[in-house]
């Protein structure tokens, strides 16, 4: 498997950005569908009688790119006649309902935990991840998100336990958003020569003393900072520059140690037309669809189109496999009943089972 943080060695560059108000409801029963007709664009309850339909469950933060990517693969070829329902919600959440039943042909996740909670439940390949992008189709990196003109003077990890500092993240028992922000901070405390007990310590006085909400998702935790909680918000870097897009008064800054984050999307074995599901996936690492995802603030996994783009390196820019790799670092940190996180919370009184 080659080493896919050595892709960031291009450039520098830093950003604000933002928000829309696009957001998935809690429940299963409440998830909002929304099909992708001819026009791309119109809200509707299923597929209006096309041969063909394919069921996209995603979680939050993605939904602007896939707006745009669905029409422009439906002027292809393989996606002529195919018709979209598309679902957002927090990742685990989406992962927890396609397993309990959601009807999905592709699902598009924030972390491949996610997908592997599918593939033991018999509903994706055990090789999903056998290509040469490794199941991902975006990356991104784990950011501050601060109010315009950067008032508090927020740079680094240190920098959020300041006296009086309010940080706003997601829940992780709902929001793989928020796993990767805890996974980055506690690989940051390591990066810069703390041990074990003291990156773990770092979590807890910053949930502790410093998070005063966690919101199920990422883009939930956005809005939340956009209506004016909180000095500073753990973010996906594509979040902070879609909110600059949108004219936000947000600026961000990429930490001297961050971790990669890396989105993985895959087929549902049950699909009724795996067929056109492949093929939708196969188009999302073509250049075009790869340079929607660049426009939006994700990293592209395509080497030519990301270089293309302009993103900082961070010097101590780390994968999740140097914390232990996600099966590690689910059973120590996110077990709902016995874990790192699972004890924090339960002292902050927070809820750990979704």
């Amino acid at each position: 498997m080659r080493l896919r943080v050595n892709r960031f060695d291009r450039g520098s560059k830093a950003a604000p950005l933002w928000l829309h108000a696009a957001v998935a409801l809690a429940a299963v029963s409440a998830l909002l569908v929304v099909a992708a007709g001819c026009g791309g664009g119109e809200e509707a309850s299923g597929a209006a009688g096309g041969e063909k339909k394919v069921s996209l469950v995603a979680y939050s933060t993605p939904r602007e790119a896939y707006e745009e990517i669905i029409p422009a693969f439906r002027e292809t070829a393989d996606g002529s006649g195919v018709e979209f329902e598309q679902s957002y919600a927090s990742s685990g959440e989406q992962s927890r309902a396609v397993e309990a039943g959601l009807d999905a042909d592709v699902v598009a996740f924030s972390l491949a935990p996610d997908v592997a909670r599918l593939v033991d439940a018999g509903l994706v390949a055990e090789d999903w991840d056998k290509d040469e992008h490794d199941g991902m189709v975006t990356d991104s990196v784990v950011v501050f998100v601060v109010r315009e003109g950067n008032p508090e003077n927020i740079q680094t990890w240190d920098d959020l336990l300041r006296e009086g500092v309010e940080v706003i993240t997601p829940n992780p028992f709902t929001s793989g958003g928020a796993k990767w922000n805890i996974m980055a901070a506690y690989g940051a405390q390591l990066e810069q020569g703390k041990s074990e007990e003291e990156a773990i310590e770092y979590l807890r006085e910053l949930f502790i003393e410093h998070v005063p909400v966690q919101d199920k998702s990422a883009r939930e935790s956005l809005q939340t900072f956009a209506a004016g909680k909180g000095d500073v918000l753990l973010a996906y870097e594509n979040e902070a520059i879609f909110a600059q897009q949108q004219g936000q008064p947000l600026e961000y800054v990429v930490p001297g140690e961050t971790i990669l984050i890396e989105n993985p999307v895959a087929v549902v074995s049950s699909s009724s037309d795996k067929q056109a599901a492949q093929a939708f996936i196969d188009y999302l690492r073509t250049p075009e669809a790869q340079r929607v995802f660049g426009e939006k603030g994700y990293r592209p996994v395509v080497e030519d189109v990301f270089a293309e783009f302009d993103y900082p390196e961070p010097d101590g820019l780390f994968p999740i496999d140097d914390v232990g790799g996600w099966d590690e670092v689910n059973t120590r940190f996110f077990d709902r009943e016995e874990s790192i996180f699972a004890d924090i919370e339960n002292e902050l009184g927070v809820p750990t089972d979704g």
